[in-house]
């Protein structure tokens, strides 16, 4: 019998203690091996996020409306909150909270410094509330309308200045040679800046009522003869608030504010309102000021929510939009809707805030009360 070293026998020409030696070194190299494998997919299902459908599941969005309950921001959001949920994997509950103060302004701040930024908190702001830090000193540094990641609009619409049937001011020539009471919500609010950029843009004799909590009290207001009327309803808003204003004609339209005219209101022959403005510098100013009506209703979440769910809500947003049911909740609720895309919001939004510097400044002038 053939020894080795050590005086252990071999069998087979190869000793018991070496075909260990052997096997353990090919089971070792297995074992690197295929560990070497299945790391990156260990990795891989360590750090792969949730999808939509699990993050959401389960889960409650906090809709913040920055507008008084019954106002045209108010119904929008509510009517398209009953749609939303079935386009968002998960399907979530969505409850509407409103957060009226400072055109918006107050749910804006809210969103930007307190609301969470994990997907579960999203807000409907008025468009003054975007270009609010943009226009308005005081508004500097409470909120930065750039850094919010937006979901898409419901709508891109007209606005209108209106009076009471019973008003003296039947038109704007009107108003060239008599006061005229134009109610109003707080600084920063649509109601304030298109009554106030109409006195300083055409000399127009308007007299700003500001302090009622939004449209649907202004509208109260006129009814009651406090105040004349008021500049800067949206036309949408109108017409889903006040139809029977319009079926009855208890109103005045006096002017329409736009990047173009609306057809309705054309064939009622309200008069664009920068056809009253001479100075093409003023005029430019004003155009500014009107861009906000591009993004009419638009829907925002904080800054530094993931980007997974930014893409979950905007492409559900555009989803809901589309859908035959809303359709319907739309019509039924008397609301126009001509949507656009988060993206193309977060363009618009940042083309308004890279406008020279002279024209920033007219603007601001145009909208000082």
């Amino acid at each position: 019998m053939i020894k080795n070293l050590h005086g252990a026998p071999r069998i087979g020409g190869w000793s018991r203690s070496a075909d260990r030696e052997i096997f353990m070194k090919k089971n070792n190299a297995m074992l690197r091996f295929t560990m070497a494998l299945a790391a990156p997919l260990i990795c891989l299902g360590a750090t792969a996020p949730a999808t939509a459908a699990d993050f959401y599941a389960g889960k409650t969005i906090r809709f913040v409306v920055g507008a008084d309950v019954g106002g045209g921001y108010d119904i929008y959001s509510r009517t398209i909150s009953r749609t939303w949920p079935d386009f968002i994997p998960g399907k979530p509950t969505i409850v509407v909270q409103n957060m009226p103060g400072a055109g918006s302004g107050r749910a804006a701040g809210y969103m930007q410094n307190i609301a969470p930024k994990d997907g579960t908190y999203i807000a409907a702001l008025m468009p003054g509330a975007i270009i609010g830090p943009l226009l308005d000193d005081k508004m500097k540094g409470q909120y930065d309308p750039t850094k919010f990641q937006y979901l898409g609009t419901a709508d891109s619409g007209t606005r209108v200045c209106v009076t009471s049937i019973n008003s003296k001011v039947k038109t704007l020539k009107d108003a060239m040679t008599q006061e005229v009471k134009m109610g109003a919500s707080q600084s920063g609010g649509s109601t304030v800046d298109y009554a106030a950029m109409v006195r300083n843009a055409t000399g127009a004799k308007v007299k700003i009522v500001a302090g009622y909590k939004g449209t649907a009290e202004i509208g109260l207001a006129i009814e009651r003869g406090e105040v004349d009327g008021l500049c800067g309803w949206d036309w949408a808003s109108l017409k889903a608030q006040k139809p029977d204003w319009l079926r009855d004609k208890k109103i005045n339209i006096l002017v329409q504010f736009g990047q173009d005219p609306e057809p309705e209101l054309v064939k009622l022959g309200v008069p664009q309102f920068t056809s009253f403005i001479k100075d093409d510098a003023v005029k430019q100013a004003a155009e500014v000021v009107m861009a906000q009506q591009i993004f009419g209703r638009p829907y925002i979440a904080p800054p530094g929510v993931p980007a997974a769910e930014i893409e979950t809500l905007r492409s559900s947003f555009m989803k809901t939009v589309a859908d035959p049911k809303f359709i319907e909740d739309a019509k039924k609720a008397r609301i126009d809707v001509s949507a656009m895309a988060g993206d193309k919001v977060q363009a618009i939004v940042n083309k308004i805030y890279g406008n020279p510097k002279d024209v920033i400044v007219r603007a601001k002038s145009l909208i000082k009360p």
